[in-house]
């Protein structure tokens, strides 16, 4: 065997090869897809367990539809157990706590200490740490996230108040598209205004999107607060400073999209670790100590000859996901895993209702044309051929009715 690994199973032995996932979004789900996807897996004598806290995935590229009830929620968080149906792929909803890599166990917080062979964490990271008065901050990465947001601004839009004033923190893709479907929501009686430190919004995306999205933005009315930090955040007000100035804005909430971190778990982990705690892989995606484990995702720094930097997009993800499902397949037939290659497909972001910019090999798109290709994209993503084929029956079914009417 040329991978440098050595299997805790005897010679002879007919137990199975306990294969741990750990992480249920883009990475881990999609390894376990693509792994089981392989001719000949099922006769193999393998054990697959998928491990997340929550019973769904969330699809987080079209998370904003939901805002805009462009997409409804089951179309975005399809529960585990529907995704695996008649799959050779156990689930388990457990909370991670730690892993003993010596002895190739990882510790849930209800079901005790869980044995692997091969382990593939891809556990994503959280929310970065919250400013002081953060009762009045929401954030936008889970399913509780959506209806927190959701309550509130039902809430607002039932009030007798004229103007709804909401603040979004984080120029990057996330505040951008959510300023976009917050303010098509809202329409006159909106007020949105995007803080964003640096001097440019969505800083890492091409010029021509972020042209796209400036001009989007603009057409909303929403407010573009450039080289600008926060301060303070309390009930009623967020207060800024800009241009050595300090400004009180009125604000009714508070979103928070600006920064990450790696849980507190992770960053404990005994194992080598980059200065922000994500953990130090090889390019075939194997961590520098243990070759049984990989490691996907936002999670991982892989040690490239240039240095170079990898985006924490769903789209690396997606793609580490296949390469770590062929590393384990080939693995399991005697063959040396191979580095991963990341293949930039281009750029994609939702800029309100019904509206997009597209930005792939040169060619660029904006409006209705480029929202219909970016849904037609991650319908095709979305983790099962059977809930692809559910959601674009339902989408069209939708649009037939609209069309009558």
């Amino acid at each position: 065997m040329e991978t440098g690994q050595k299997s805790n199973i005897p010679k002879g032995s007919n137990a199975a090869t306990k294969i741990c996932i750990l992480g249920g979004g883009f990475g881990g789900l999609y390894t376990a897809l693509y792994l089981h996807s392989y001719w000949g897996f099922k006769n193999k004598n393998c054990q697959i367990t998928l491990i997340d806290p929550q019973d769904h995935i969330v699809f987080t590229p079209l998370l904003y539809e939901v805002i805009t009830d462009e997409l409804e929620p089951w179309e975005i968080f399809p529960r585990f157990d529907k995704l695996l149906k008649n799959k050779k792929i156990q689930f388990c909803q457990d909370t991670v706590q730690n892993i003993d890599f010596k002895n190739r166990q990882v510790k849930l917080l209800e079901q005790g200490n869980l044995d692997y062979d091969y382990l593939v964490i891809a556990v994503g990271v959280t929310n970065g740490k919250l400013p002081t008065g953060a009762e009045n901050v929401l954030t936008f990465r889970t399913l509780a996230d959506t209806q927190l947001l959701e309550q509130k601004l039902q809430s607002l839009e039932n009030s007798n108040q004229e103007l709804i004033r909401v603040a979004i923190v984080g120029g990057g893709p996330s505040g951008v598209e959510l300023a976009g479907k917050i303010a098509d929501r809202l329409g006159r009686r909106g007020e949105i205004r995007l803080i964003e430190r640096g001097k440019e919004i969505l800083k890492s995306f091409t010029s021509a999107t972020r042209k796209n999205a400036q001009r989007a933005l603009d057409k909303l009315n929403v407010l573009i607060s450039l080289e600008t930090s926060v301060n303070a955040i309390e009930v009623d007000q967020i207060t800024l400073w800009q241009s050595n100035e300090s400004a009180i804005i009125p604000t009714d909430f508070v979103l928070w999209t600006a920064g990450t971190q790696v849980r507190e778990w992770v960053k404990n982990l005994d194992c080598s670790h980059n200065y922000r705690g994500q953990l130090i892989c090889e390019p075939t995606l194997q961590l520098v100590d243990y070759p049984e484990v990989f490691v996907l995702g936002d999670v991982a720094e892989i040690s490239y000859p240039n240095d170079k930097k990898l985006p924490a997009t769903a789209q690396v993800a997606y793609q580490q996901a296949s390469q770590a499902a062929k590393n384990l397949w080939g693995i399991l037939n005697n063959k040396r895993p191979r580095p991963f290659r990341y293949l930039h497909l281009g750029e994609m972001i939702t800029l309100g209702k019904n509206a997009a910019a597209v930005s792939s090999f040169g060619i660029s798109l904006h409006g209705w044309l480029a929202a219909l290709v970016r849904l037609g994209v991650y319908v095709q993503r979305l983790p099962t051929l059977s809930h692809g084929f559910q959601v674009l029956r339902n989408r069209l079914k939708i649009w037939i009715f609209q069309r009558k009417k």
